[in-house]
């Protein structure tokens, strides 16, 4: 097959594509964020195009949008749908007003949809005082815990979801095939779309070309999901859908989603190895701040931003579970906040001929 490939440039260098098979790729900026944009993707059909992802909330990505989707001859109205790779506003953000300007359906994976919901039935200052005492108990220090709550710039929630996809099923897209493969980690419902008809897979944020996806855990403290190693285990599973050419979210696109894949694996795994040395070196269990204070992120802990911190301990959680999961580390009873301590016993090696592959849940 023929595969386009775009270099990651600036937004503003940033054009419509037509990338043949009836697939156009559309910018859409995404303001204040060092991302720069997300690439929306228009699938003809006889019925009418249908989006995959739609953009940021923000009167200057719904422009962009709508004038990207003309270069495809494209008019909003005409829209027939809207699938969401998952529910964050830089995917999710428009995808109201894509529906209240076309009358199109938006459909997400059932996990996320139901996310959705929960966000939209509860107020800021329900959701603020979660995040408070999130932090509280992941060991966050009072002094960082106002700023972290309070300048997290977040947008409403996005518009709830019309229809709920499950893995395998096809999506309404008349005279093709794009089929749902849920691919958690990211978010408990992020969904990749294998285009049967033209061997191309939307990754959504699942598999990224030159940075991997924040995988993190919320509440940080939770001992009941393993979203790293969900995450690691959907990475698998894109890898075993064939050669296949890659359509994703940010960056750029590019040939071969398995041999990326198997990359993100890979730093993850050191990532987790690096973790658990780093436990067993101290005397005293850590807290999770303490934990994403230690580790090494692109940059310092001493210049991230309060939102970027928090981030980092969600980042760090995830993997701390990981290894509780793994049996490498252990989560001291009755602790408030949480404190981790590493089992001496444990090593990568350890990990068995899976690779590192989880175990079941506890």
């Amino acid at each position: 097959m023929t595969r386009s490939r775009t270099a990651r440039r600036a937004y503003a260098e940033q054009r419509p594509l037509d990338l043949g098979f009836g697939v156009w790729s559309v910018p859409v900026p995404i303001p204040g964020n060092p991302l720069g944009y997300t690439l929306v993707y228009a699938i003809d059909s006889p019925r009418g195009p249908v989006l995959v992802d739609a953009g940021w909330n923000h009167p200057e990505a719904w422009a962009a949008l709508r004038d990207g989707l003309a270069v495809a001859g494209i008019d909003v109205a005409a829209v027939h749908g809207v699938v969401v790779t998952h529910f964050h506003p830089d995917h999710a953000g428009l995808a109201g007003q894509v529906r209240e300007a076309s009358g199109a359906w938006i459909a997400m994976h059932e996990a996320d949809a139901a996310l959705v919901d929960m966000m939209n039935g509860v107020g800021p200052d329900i959701r603020g005082a979660f995040q408070a005492d999130m932090l509280r108990r992941a060991g966050a220090p009072p002094e960082d815990m106002p700023d972290v709550t309070t300048s997290d710039g977040r947008q409403r929630p996005p518009a709830p979801a019309d229809r709920r996809l499950r893995d395998g099923d096809l999506v309404d897209l008349p005279g093709r095939k794009l089929r749902v493969v849920h691919t958690p980690g990211h978010t408990p419902g992020h969904v990749c779309l294998h285009l049967e008809d033209a061997d191309r897979l939307f990754t959504g944020d699942h598999v990224l070309p030159g940075i991997t996806p924040h995988i993190g855990i919320y509440p940080f403290d939770r001992d009941d999901i393993d979203p790293l190693g969900d995450f690691l285990e959907s990475l698998d599973r894109v890898g075993t859908l064939g050669d296949l050419g890659a359509l994703p979210a940010h960056e750029w696109i590019f040939p071969d989603v398995a041999a990326r894949a198997a990359e993100i694996r890979l730093h993850h795994e050191e990532k987790l190895d690096r973790l658990h040395a780093l436990l067993a070196e101290r005397a005293e269990p850590l807290t999770i701040w303490e934990t994403a204070a230690e580790m090494t992120w692109n940059r310092p802990w001493s210049e991230l931003p309060p939102m970027l911190r928090g981030m980092a301990a969600g980042e760090a959680a995830a993997h701390l579970r990981a290894l509780e999961v793994r049996g490498a580390l252990r989560r001291l009873p009755g602790g408030d906040p949480v404190r981790f301590q590493a089992l001496e016993s444990w090593t990568p090696e350890a990990r068995g001929e899976n690779g590192g592959h989880r175990r079941d849940l506890p």
